[in-house]
């Protein structure tokens, strides 16, 4: 599979999709002009890898900021993650951070995913 590596910039955030290396991330700022067509690759690229996952994956959040545009495509990533076994969440927030915490909280609330809850 192809790896995703994108840089983040003050608007979109940094991912890292590395089914090789285990590593699946998405990290920093995300408040893209159009976020259903920033990330539509990574919905696109997890709807191939559900086909043959690894038999565990650690998909890490780390966001400092999204709006609400984005909240929806990180839903949307979340709910693509569901349909595949093995998976758990790290959702890291600043431990100054109240409102990304809640976030984490509502979106587990709203998928059959294991979520940890980690701060930096």
């Amino acid at each position: 599979m192809e790896i995703i590596n994108l840089e983040g910039t003050e608007d979109t955030p940094k991912i890292l999709l590395d089914k090789g290396n285990g590593i699946f991330e998405i990290s920093g700022r995300s408040l893209p002009e159009d976020s259903a067509e920033f990330y539509q690759p990574i919905l696109d690229w997890i709807a191939a890898y559900g086909e043959d996952p690894n038999p565990e994956t650690l998909f890490t959040f780390k966001l400092e900021y999204f709006n609400t545009a984005s909240s929806k495509l990180i839903l949307d990533v979340l709910s693509s993650l569901e349909d595949i076994d093995g998976v758990t969440i790290d959702w890291y927030f600043h431990e100054d951070d109240e409102d990304m915490e809640e976030a984490g909280e509502e979106f587990s609330e709203l998928v059959e995913i294991p979520f940890e809850f980690k701060t930096y």
